[in-house]
């Protein structure tokens, strides 16, 4: 969401905390334990910067942002907004490209095996802690 021209990545019921977009870097790394909150960052900084006309690319081996190309449903946030005091916020979907190194579902992307990387390897291979 931007507000006077600024992303707002975080709001509780005293605080909001923006990112300034000229301060922002060209690359950015999010890190954090599972359930910290790096997918729901993540995709707020995207949507931001789209708003804003930046491009955006950015990995998403698991596709857990896949659903940033869909517009959203209101109903399941609608109590959150209201908590928050969000009025102005409207669901809608981003230009999204599916980058595809399988060649069947997105678009093409050529990559060799030793620019793929194991641990990017073993996820698309499907294999077990063991194998790889």
């Amino acid at each position: 969401m931007i507000k006077d021209g600024k992303i707002l990545v975080g709001k509780n019921k005293k605080k909001e905390i923006f990112l300034l977009p000229e301060m922002a870097q060209r690359h950015g790394l999010i890190t954090g334990a599972s359930g910290s909150g790096k997918t729901v960052t993540s995709k707020i900084l995207a949507e931001g910067f789209s708003d804003l006309g930046v491009p955006v690319f950015m990995a998403d081996v698991k596709g857990d942002l896949g659903g940033t190309a869909l517009s959203g449903d209101m109903d399941t946030i609608s109590s959150r907004l209201k908590d928050l005091k969000i009025n102005d916020f409207e669901c809608h979907g981003y230009p999204v490209r599916f980058w595809d190194v399988y060649r069947e579902k997105g678009h093409p992307i050529k990559a060799s095996v030793s620019n793929v990387g194991s641990n990017i390897l073993s996820i698309m291979l499907g294999l077990s802690e063991a194998q790889e």
